[in-house]
């Protein structure tokens, strides 16, 4: 292997802690990765990777050697980029929410694969933050307000949320029409990822905004559950209108508390700030911060 493609073995290896986990994503035989980085540890006089039967983890050599090469990476790409002008190929791994995937992505993808059809795109649904390094995920989908991480986070669009509950929840509870409505009434508990503990709801009013915690006889984790839950009259929810038109239009669920509404709906992609971006990376990013703006777009036109 020449130097260039060493680097970038390198870098995957620190990037996945394992040779067999690098060398199967860049598509070379594992001999063959073994043997190129004791040929670079050679040359650089210079231990770069403790190994374990387990793992790999980088020395305090290899971590810096690992962020010049980051940089030098980049840069190369960049340069290469501009003057051949070269069409992204090579594998892609993007993980999603459910939701977005269903409502945004997926009817959109086509497209995107007609007009790169050598990027190998990989897929996968969650709604938890994953380690995108030792996963080796390239960039992650995902709703809500962004929490603190060592990714690079761009808000891509928001959409407005409405508070809904089934006909006969509030056949049995009342319908609300005021905060003050609310005592006596329950949710559906949403279990934040990093807690496992419910999100309040939350409510505008008068600019300002209002969390309130409901009793509630059920916590889930994942967005269709946690609609469902609300179809079946187990208590009130707070989600994206663009998810719940058909549930609205077709009566199952209804809309209540209009005048406070939830704050809106963040839509971002995460990526790492630590690692080069290659070309495929870059024009999925583009792609579907496109795909969401329309979308952002079209759903402000849309009758509540």
């Amino acid at each position: 292997m020449d130097r260039i493609n060493t680097m970038r073995l390198f870098v995957r290896i620190v990037e996945r802690r394992s040779f067999a986990q690098a060398a199967r994503d860049l598509q070379i035989p594992r001999p063959t990765a073994t043997h190129a980085i004791q040929g670079l540890e050679a040359d650089l006089g210079v231990r770069l990777l403790e190994r374990t039967t387990r793992t790999v983890h980088p020395t305090l050599d290899g971590l810096l050697y690992q962020e010049r090469c980051v940089r030098l990476l980049a840069d190369l790409d960049e340069t290469e980029s501009i003057f051949r002008n070269a069409e992204p190929k090579g594998p892609l791994r993007v993980d999603l929410q459910g939701t977005l995937a269903r409502f945004f992505v997926l009817p959109a993808l086509p497209g995107f694969i007609a007009r790169f059809p050598h990027i190998a795109l990989g897929l996968s649904e969650g709604d938890r933050m994953v380690d995108l390094i030792t996963e080796g995920v390239d960039c992650v989908l995902r709703a809500g307000t962004l929490q603190d991480s060592s990714l690079i986070g761009r808000r891509i669009a928001t959409f407005p949320q409405v508070t809904l509950a089934s006909p006969a929840y509030l056949e049995r509870f009342g319908i609300p029409a005021s905060l003050e409505d609310l005592e006596g009434h329950r949710m559906v508990g949403y279990a934040a990822s990093t807690t496992g503990q419910p999100y309040s709801l939350e409510f505008d009013r008068d600019g300002r905004e209002r969390e309130i915690l409901l009793p509630h006889d059920l916590i889930v984790r994942g967005a269709e559950i946690y609609t469902a839950a609300g179809v079946a009259g187990l208590g009130l929810i707070q989600v994206p209108r663009y998810r719940v038109r058909d549930q609205v239009d077709n009566g199952a669920l209804v809309s209540v508390l209009e005048d406070f509404p939830p704050p809106p709906m963040e839509i971002s992609i995460l990526y790492p700030q630590s690692r080069y971006l290659s070309s495929r990376v870059r024009v999925f990013i583009e792609w579907i911060t496109e795909t969401f703006r329309v979308a952002e777009a079209r759903e402000q036109k849309t009758p509540a």
